[in-house]
């Protein structure tokens, strides 16, 4: 309904903004539709939007449960991509993907799969591999190679991966160079987690600082 809203008065009132540019977008006289309009804009917002912010969250809270970590890339700036990079793999935004298809029977790690069946990858569960990860438990911002799958692989690569890179790097280093002291309000607190399929979104970070 407010996306259907905010269109419709794109459409009478156009601004220089995205929604409009959608709105006015044509390919050989063609315009979206309705549905294709609204599954573009949901997309926006939840890969676009929902997904950076739990990076950000997640990863200021990963950052603090580590003290160790924190104070190296406080002390090492420069390490801000790799700490980024781990930080996706420890505690990354989405769950899982969507649900996939066996083409043909296959085995895996000794687990048979038939043809047909379904089969959900949970990228969390991926990325701490410790077959493929020394340590797979432990945050290391210095972790080098880092094969995390927290945009995908192949085909499927996330197109906003670049974006959502920059977008934590710039987000993460601001808070630490702007709030030396910042903390967890609460650091016995577990954290909370939306209960939603493939987001691994936290319902709040409490902070404090000063």
């Amino acid at each position: 309904r407010y996306i259907d809203g905010l269109a419709a008065e794109r459409r009478t009132s156009p601004r220089d903004d995205l929604m409009t540019a959608l709105v006015e977008a044509e390919d050989a006289g063609d315009r979206l539709s309705r549905d294709e309009l609204l599954g573009m804009v949901f997309l926006l917002l939840t890969a676009g939007h929902e997904t950076t912010v739990s990076l950000i969250t997640s990863g200021v809270r990963a950052l603090l449960d580590h003290p160790e970590q924190l104070a190296l890339l406080r002390d090492e700036p420069a390490l801000i991509d790799g700490a980024i990079e781990e930080l996706l793999r420890y505690d990354g935004p989405l769950l899982t993907t969507e649900l996939y298809y066996a083409r043909r029977p296959l085995d895996l790690r000794g687990v048979r799969i038939p043809a047909g069946e379904v089969v959900l990858p949970v990228l969390l569960s991926a990325n701490r591999d410790e077959a493929t990860f020394e340590r797979a438990d432990a945050l290391d911002i210095r972790r080098d190679p880092n094969p995390h799958l927290a945009f995908g692989r192949g085909a499927h690569f996330c197109l906003g991966a670049p974006l959502a890179r920059l977008e934590g790097r710039v987000a993460i280093a601001a808070l630490l160079r702007r709030l030396p002291d910042l903390r967890l309000a609460d650091p016995d607190a577990a954290p909370r987690y939306e209960n939603a399929w493939i987001l691994h979104k936290p319902r709040e970070l409490r902070l404090a600082w000063g």
